[in-house]
């Protein structure tokens, strides 16, 4: 449960960063943004795997560059169904921000490791 809290604030942190960078994305007030990360990380473990099963022959068809639109649009079904998130400009404004997600996921997996923060625990 950590671990996803964790990870949860990360995607915050990224979606908080999208909001300074990508011009059309922004939150009415932290608890928002917090709960978009928590929201995006639901999404992305119980709708993007239907979503990828059922778009797969177009994904094959697209040498996998279809995989772009899917996770942007996991992003904008986030910025849809929550109240206060809003995400004006489109395509882009969603892919531009699902990218920086993505990165700043990386990078924060990268330094916690996959069991979390128990990692930096003693033993």
């Amino acid at each position: 449960m950590i671990g996803f809290l964790l990870r949860a604030l990360i995607t915050a942190f990224g979606l908080w960063l999208a909001s300074l960078w990508v011009p059309g994305v922004s939150f009415d007030s932290p608890a928002t943004l917090i709960l978009a990360g928590i929201l995006l990380g639901v999404v992305n473990a119980i709708v993007r795997p239907i979503a990828f099963i059922l778009t797969l022959p177009l994904t094959i068809l697209t040498l996998g560059l279809f995989l772009l639109v899917l996770n942007a649009g996991m992003v904008a079904l986030v910025a849809w169904m929550l109240p206060g998130f809003h995400m004006g400009g489109g395509f882009s404004a969603a892919l531009f921000t699902w990218i920086i997600v993505w990165l700043t996921g990386w990078i924060g997996s990268a330094l916690i490791g996959r069991r979390g923060i128990e990692r930096y625990q003693r033993r």
